[in-house]
């Protein structure tokens, strides 16, 4: 090619270079992943869940020593009979009686699994180790599920048949039909019962849940609910009105702190119409739930035999255990009763309770535990009317440039002690229901009780992991504990359950 030629080319390619149509821009791409766009991924990712376990973070825990269950014996009374000691001259005093109790705990297995494939074990690889993600997250739903189970677990309380409900009518205030007999059925719930069915009217109560286990087996679980009522009917006013509505109520069961309802025509089906946290209801309407209350089985599913029992559950055992034990009246249906404050900076019903403690078994509390309903009622009711100027407390600082809003009830003022007036936090839990309060004591005021610990984590097996052996192109993990609750008195607990709120 001689030089002529070889310029003219050059020159060619020079010109097409420059043609607009043949011209490549580049500009930021309008997706995150396309084009050659750097993709701005923060590692690792962020776990955004609580992992709120107060109880148990502060529940000692010790070792067993095998076995099936953990056993002990306590001398809960002496001179049960209150011989005088007085001493006759030159004679012997009478015999007193001892008052002996024998307690067992049997151990439960606790744990959840979880895996990991590994095609999703390659995809996050420079990213996340996704195993020890997966292990993290195993141990810390178990923590969060075993303090459910230390607060509100129940595997000894039956709470066996739900009363049969009374029925009243208001010819106002709803939607219901006039001149109609209407049915009502009620079931009564446990904190797991409550829990697993308080959230959706329209889904229905479920009474026993069937678990798929990781190996291929099945469990069919308990779900917390009594054994349901008998159905109670009633008949609304002929006024012309489709405005009626129908007043429920049930004797309150112990153990429950929640009641589902179910209201139909009384010759028809009855469907779900409200799941409350007091045991009656105003129904002002028609049903909204497809389950129909003659469907469900004629069995108390209220037991969990998989799980030990939670503080609740000793606390409610007042007729066995000697725990106090307090359940508000009924009062209005669908109202109930609330706490009650005293005038002076105090609740009623705390204040009883504290003076049972003191006059049954010399004791205080050490912490009463509330829902968020209960915490707000005691602020509201310390705080306010005549009490206000008693309860309060002014803290000046010299920074007067801000003002910051609200009050809130930290601790509680127990009047009757030894040592004069003891204050004793009120601290808000987790999973405790609405409407349920519930009193702890961490130390026995009496001398040489050998009891260390009033409660305690007895572990057979503390948390442990599994790796399993490989069975598919998965890798599949398990934590696991092996342990119970014990609770060395029982009658230091105490709950005041079926509030409403003030």
């Amino acid at each position: 090619m001689d030089k002529a030629t070889l310029t003219n080319e050059s020159l060619a390619a020079v010109k097409a270079a420059r043609d607009p149509s043949l011209a490549k821009a580049w500009v930021q791409s309008g997706s995150a992943i396309s084009g050659i766009t750097a993709y701005d991924l923060e590692a690792p990712s962020k776990k955004l869940y609580p992992v709120i376990t107060p109880l148990r973070n502060s529940i000692p825990r010790v070792s067993g020593k095998g076995g099936i269950q953990a056993n002990w014996r306590a001398i809960t009374a002496i001179n049960t009979g209150k011989q005088s000691i007085g001493v006759a001259q030159g004679k012997r005093t009478g015999a007193i009686v001892t008052s002996t109790q024998d307690y067992t705990a049997a151990y439960k297995g606790i744990g959840l699994e979880d895996y990991v494939e590994f095609e999703a074990d390659y995809a996050a690889e420079h990213f996340e180790d996704i195993k020890a993600t997966a292990v993290d997250g195993l141990l810390k739903a178990t923590m969060i599920g075993e303090e459910f189970v230390i607060l509100a677990g129940n595997s000894g309380l039956a709470l066996g048949n739900t009363p049969t409900p009374t029925l009243s009518t208001a010819n106002t205030g709803g939607s219901l039909n006039g001149n109609t007999a209407y049915g009502v059925g009620v079931v009564a719930l446990t904190p797991e019962g409550y829990y697993i069915n308080g959230g959706n009217v329209a889904a229905g109560i479920t009474q026993t849940v069937v678990r798929n286990n990781m190996d291929s087996t099945q469990d069919t679980v308990n779900a917390g609910t009594a054994k349901p009522s008998a159905q109670a009917n009633v008949t609304t006013a002929n006024t012309g009105a489709n405005t009626h509505c129908v007043n429920a109520s049930v004797a309150a069961v112990t153990g429950a702190v929640g009641y589902a309802w179910f209201i139909g025509p009384a010759a028809g089906n009855l469907v779900l119409a409200a799941v409350t946290l007091i045991n009656s209801a105003n129904i002002t309407a028609a049903g909204a739930g497809t389950q129909v209350f003659s469907t469900l089985t004629a069995t108390d599913f209220s037991r969990n035999s998989l799980i030990f029992d939670g503080l609740l559950t000793m606390g409610f055992q007042s007729g066995t255990l000697g725990s106090y034990q307090k359940v508000m009246a009924t009062g209005t249906p669908g109202v109930g009763t609330p706490l009650t404050g005293d005038g002076n900076g105090g609740v009623v019903e705390i204040d009883a309770a504290l003076k049972w403690f003191w006059d049954q078994l010399r004791l205080s509390p050490d912490e009463i535990w509330v829902h968020s309903q209960e915490m707000q009622s005691i602020s509201k009711l310390i705080l306010s009317g005549n009490s206000t100027l008693s309860a309060a407390r002014f803290v000046f600082n010299a920074d007067q440039g801000a003002l910051a809003g609200g009050i809130m009830v930290k601790s509680y003022l127990n009047k009757f002690t030894m040592a004069g007036a003891k204050e004793i936090p009120i601290k808000l839990h987790p999973n405790m229901p609405a409407g349920t309060i519930l009193f702890l004591t961490k130390m026995l005021p009496y001398p040489l009780s050998n009891v260390t610990n009033v409660m305690q984590i007895r572990n057979r097996r503390e948390y442990y992991q599994i790796e399993w052996p490989l069975r598919t192109r998965r890798w599949e993990f398990g934590v696991y504990a092996d342990e119970v609750l014990q609770h060395f008195f029982p009658p230091s607990l105490g709950v005041i359950t079926n509030i409403a709120p003030s």
